[in-house]
């Protein structure tokens, strides 16, 4: 019975990781799906977040989204999804959220059947802050989310959002 020396074991496992991660590279900033990604988070957060503009944002959402939040549960609708921007970012006209993208912590990378792009997903880390009168925008948390973005007849849709690890800008 011959062994195998650790080492040689180790060396396989990494190469067939290497092999397999490949394949589903993040794209680069310059490419174009990250460009059409980075302007769904922009149509998403700065127009519908940021400043309310929710029928900008409205064709973006897939009627069966489901949003898993870590602190707020389970959303299963585009409806409900709505519902809670409205009452919960949209709301309060005295203390404003506003969500900011971290500079160069958005990751996409692209999903194929057969060869033929149909999705992408996106992760990243974000700040949200609060805007209110006569006062400077101040932090108020951190967290990650990854989004599934479907593209289907031409159009991109939030297909599925994960947004979790929210913690308070000092930890």
């Amino acid at each position: 019975m011959t062994t195998v020396p650790s080492f040689r074991i180790v060396g396989v496992f990494i190469h067939v990781l290497l092999f397999f991660n490949m394949g589903n590279a993040q794209v680069e900033s310059s490419s174009e799906l990250y460009r059409t990604i980075m302007g769904l988070d922009s149509i998403l957060f700065v127009n519908g977040f940021n400043n309310c503009e929710l029928k900008e944002m409205e064709h973006l959402i897939a009627p069966d989204l489901e949003f898993y939040h870590d602190q707020s549960g389970i959303s299963t609708s585009k409806e409900d999804f709505f519902k809670a921007i409205e009452q919960n970012i949209c709301g309060n006209g005295d203390k404003k959220p506003i969500r900011k993208l971290v500079a160069n912590s958005m990751e996409v990378y692209p999903m194929y059947n057969n060869g033929v792009l149909y999705g992408a997903i996106q992760n990243g880390v974000h700040e949200f802050y609060i805007k209110e009168a006569n006062k400077e925008l101040y932090i108020t948390g951190i967290a990650k989310f990854s989004h599934v973005f479907i593209l289907q007849d031409s159009m991109w849709q939030l297909k599925r959002v994960l947004s979790y690890d929210h913690r308070s800008p000092e930890e």
